[in-house]
């Protein structure tokens, strides 16, 4: 199990996570830190308390906006798949078709070819 050390809003936290997570979770509490930086600069000093929730509710703000995309991404790609699958069905549907026309094509070619390989009638049974 890891941890880090975080100073986010002049605080100092000790926080556990798993291994390999140090760095992210570091990102993550500079992040934080960036967004109390910008609202104190929009508002000045107006509470640590009040500052702090306004750049989490910020940040909520970012993240509901993020999945709304991502929903709207998955449910675009669900769509293509749909189309790809349709696509895919008819493209088979044509290669059937079209297999069934080249072999009826080649059958009535042999037969042709039959025919025309016959010997031809006498002339006398033509009249």
């Amino acid at each position: 199990m890891g941890s880090v050390v975080l100073s986010i809003a002049g605080r100092t936290y000790r926080m556990s996570c798993e291994d390999g997570e140090e760095q992210r979770i570091e990102a993550l509490a500079h992040y934080l830190e960036g967004k109390i930086g910008s609202m104190r600069a929009n508002f000045g000093e107006i509470g640590e308390q009040r500052i702090i929730v306004m750049a989490a509710l910020a940040i909520a703000d970012e993240a509901s906006d993020a999945r709304a995309k991502a929903q709207a991404v998955e449910a675009e790609f669900a769509e293509l798949r749909a189309e790809l699958d349709a696509a895919r069905k008819a493209n088979d549907a044509l290669s059937a078709r079209a297999s069934e026309a080249l072999k009826d094509a080649a059958r009535r070619l042999a037969k042709l070819n039959g025919d025309l390989s016959k010997p031809p009638a006498p002339a006398d049974d033509l009249l």
